[in-house]
This record gives C-alpha cells, sequence and structure tokens, in this order.
C-alpha cells in the first residue's frame, strides 16, 4: 500500500465505521482492527503513522472491560483515546474534528494521499503479484460492487478473467437478460451465464432462518463455480465484490454480527480457490468513486444495491416460489413509478418486502387471505446508517393501487418508516 494508515483498535464502539470514513474524508488511509491485535501484528502493518483507540460508551465486551496491551505504547506509534479515561495516552472527545485532524496531520505526519488513483494502481499491483498468469474467475451479478471489481480486474489482468453470471432464481424482473446484454454484447467481456433457479430454490426449500438461507446460497454459489471452473483450464482464483461494510456487520473478534454476508460468512471450509476481494477495505460510496475512476458509465455505478441472496432475503421466511414472484412483480413496479417520478439515482436505495403472513382483506366483494407487501426506501452514503425517504403520498397511493391489483396474492401494502440504526437496511 501506498497510503499513509491510521488504525483504528475496536473497543467495542458503535462509531468506528464513522470515524474510519471521517479520517479517510481528510485523504488518508483509515482501517479497523480489533482491540486484541498483537504488536506483532501491529508492527507489521504497512505505513501506519498512528493509532486511534475508539472507546466511548460500549468499551465493553461480553460484559468485561476492555484493557489494552501497555506495549502498545511503546511501539513508537502516535497513540490517542476517544472517550476512554483510562488509557495511558492522550485522549480525545468524540466529534472533535480540529482534534483528530491535528493528531493525523502534525503529530503522526500523514500525507493526504488516499485517492482512487493510488488505490486502483495498489490493487492492479496486488491483483497481478496474486495471480501471476493464472486465471480468474469472477461472480458477475451485474451490481455496482462485481462490475467495479470486474473493471479492475479487466484493468490488471485482461483476458484472463472468466466472468460467470448465475442465475439463482432470486434475481429482479428482467435482470439475467440485462447482464447478458450488457457485459457480453456490448463491453465483450468473457461470460458463462448458468441458470440454476431450480437447484437453488431446493436447496432453500422450508429454510426459513436468514443466516442459514445466506450460508446455503453462498455455499452453493461457490459450487457452482467450481463446476464451471472445472470446464475451463488453470483457474485458480475466485473473485468477489466484497465491501467494507460486509465485512465490518459480519463481525471482527470484538463486534458482534449484524449479519452474515454470503461472500463472508458463508464460504465453505473446503473452497478450492484462493480470493481476490479488491474492494474488500472499500464503503459503498468509495466502491462509486472507483468505478467512476475506471471510467464506467455512470448508470452502472450509480445503480442501486442489490444483495448477494437477491430476492431470497426479500422473501422473508421459507422461500416459496409464490411470494418470490410476488416480491419480483412489486419490486419492478416500485422501480417503474419510482422513474417515472424522477427519483432514480435520486433514492439510494428502494425495494419491496414479502414476509411470511397473511392479513385479512376483501377482494371482490369476498373475504380475503393474502399476503403485504412491504416498501422499504432509504438514504445513506457508506452503508452503515441510513435514512429514510419521504415519499409523495401521491405517489405511495399509485404505487399501492398498482401492486394490489397487479401483483397476485397481495391485498395490503406498507411503508417502512425504520432509519437504520436500528434497523438494518434489508429485513434479513
Amino acid at each position: 500500500m501506498r497510503q499513509d494508515c491510521i488504525a483504528i483498535l475496536d473497543l467495542g464502539s458503535e462509531n468506528n465505521s464513522a470515524l474510519a470514513r471521517e479520517i479517510r474524508g481528510l485523504g488518508v488511509y483509515s482501517e479497523i482492527y480489533p482491540h486484541d491485535i498483537t504488536v506483532q501484528e501491529l508492527r507489521a502493518l504497512p505505513n501506519i503513522k498512528g493509532i486511534l483507540l475508539n472507546g466511548g460508551e460500549n468499551r465493553v465486551v461480553d460484559g468485561v472491560e476492555i484493557d489494552i496491551a501497555g506495549e502498545l505504547y511503546g511501539l513508537g506509534i502516535p497513540v490517542i483515546a476517544i472517550d476512554h479515561p483510562k488509557a495511558a495516552c492522550d485522549t480525545m472527545a468524540w466529534g472533535d474534528a480540529a482534534a483528530l485532524k491535528k493528531f493525523v496531520f502534525e503529530t503522526c505526519g500523514c500525507e493526504p494521499n488516499w485517492n482512487m488513483k493510488n488505490f486502483i494502481a495498489d490493487q492492479i499491483d496486488l491483483i497481478r503479484q496474486q495471480v501471476g498468469d493464472k486465471k480468474v474467475l469472477l461472480a458477475l451479478s451485474g451490481g455496482v460492487d462485481s462490475s467495479v471489481v470486474a473493471a479492475l480486474l479487466l484493468k490488471a489482468i485482461g483476458d484472463q478473467l472468466v466472468c460467470v453470471h448465475v442465475n439463482h432464481g432470486l434475481l429482479r424482473k428482467g435482470e439475467p437478460e440485462q447482464v447478458v446484454e450488457v457485459f457480453q454484447k456490448q463491453l465483450g467481456a468473457t461470460l458463462i451465464y448458468v441458470d440454476a433457479a431450480d437447484r437453488f430454490l431446493d436447496k432453500l426449500k422450508d429454510v426459513a432462518d436468514p443466516e442459514k438461507k445466506r450460508k446455503i446460497i453462498g455455499a452453493e454459489f461457490i459450487r457452482v463455480f467450481e463446476e464451471e471452473a472445472r470446464k475451463l483450464d488453470g483457474i485458480d482464483f475466485l473473485a468477489q465484490g466484497t465491501i467494507y461494510p460486509d465485512i465490518v456487520e459480519s463481525g471482527t473478534k470484538t463486534a458482534k454480527i449484524v449479519k452474515s454476508h454470503h461472500n463472508v460468512g458463508g464460504l465453505p471450509e473446503d473452497l478450492q480457490f484462493a480470493l481476490v476481494e479488491p474492494l474488500k477495505y472499500l464503503f459503498k460510496d468509495e466502491v462509486r468513486a472507483c468505478g467512476v475512476e475506471l471510467g464506467l458509465p455512470a448508470d452502472m455505478v450509480y445503480r442501486q444495491p442489490f444483495p448477494g441472496p437477491g430476492l431470497g432475503v426479500r422473501c422473508l421466511g421459507a422461500i416459496t416460489r409464490e411470494r418470490l414472484e410476488a416480491v419480483r412483480e412489486s419490486d419492478a413496479i416500485l422501480r417503474e413509478e419510482f422513474a417515472k417520478a424522477g427519483l432514480q439515482g435520486k433514492v439510494w436505495q428502494y425495494f419491496t418486502i414479502v414476509p411470511d403472513i397473511k392479513s385479512v382483506g376483501v377482494r371482490d366483494h369476498a373475504r380475503s387471505f393474502e399476503y403485504p407487501v412491504i416498501i422499504r426506501a432509504v438514504n445513506t452514503i457508506d452503508a452503515m446508517t441510513a435514512t429514510i425517504e419521504h415519499l409523495d403520498w401521491a405517489l405511495i397511493d399509485r404505487i399501492t393501487d398498482r401492486i394490489i391489483h397487479e401483483v397476485p396474492g397481495v391485498n395490503r401494502v406498507c411503508y417502512d418508516v425504520t432509519p437504520k440504526p436500528t434497523g438494518t437496511i434489508e429485513w434479513e
């Protein structure tokens, strides 16, 4: 890495990600590490210029207050603590931007060299060192993360990249066709299309627990890739669009798991590939900036995010084909109406959810017992926190009318107004 780095030691705080983003906003790279990282491990990290002990009110893990090893202060690296009165070093209050800036630049002597041009140059070098002359298989969903990974890998290793698009039956309406059109026909990428919808849905039958669903989907993805790789020569690497919130939310030694991401917690122990994950330390807005720097078209870079498990985590509980189609069709209506209202590209993420419950309603002058559709529309910068988009009531009325009349088996529409936290962006 060519960039200077400030290490944040996680003492159980909820604002580690916000702090890392604030430092990166100063033009200095920052990364979060567990509180019990050893001195030897810290010393081995490249270009560490300073250490932040991020305490605050939650500097307790499993009921025990965290102690920091005394030898940390003998590393010869400046150390400062945030809201941790027992720390044996200088302290500062959370939110003191002036003190943080002074520590980063004056105390630590960092250079503001964290930018996408340097990041891309670093990653190209690292990818070439890791891959050599071997081939890389990329899970290409067509979303922002995998698209940026594809562009980065194409720049680094060219035709050594083989893209695989798996239709697991959990994609949005028209999405498989769009992926093939854009990446194979327009961009000329080597693309293998795999229709595995029945295979995935059979594996997910009667599975209601969201963590189990994510792990099944993640593991089955790997199996599909292994099967495709056996048909090819010289595939030793699997590329993924893992980003930093995936890692942070999937838990570290100190942080509790928010949810396991299919590309973090769902990988099988007998994985047959070495992983290539060039975006794994970027937040979502940084991924988009990387895409812009790589020259990807704006409509691809700013496409709203879509989870790896797809509609599987929006068809709540055990997936049925009936509810899955209700999610797919209602989502298509929502996206179409948002586009008509001029909200496409202005609202960060919007989608529908169908829970595994039914409610009494009236249809054709008779009692009905059908599913509700829940609308979610949020805005965020880094996917770590999110606010609700306040929709116009006339728009909600139009969307509701279309869903209850055009989507079979649905008699209610609800709007989720919960920010993150306390809710996550997705429901599962």
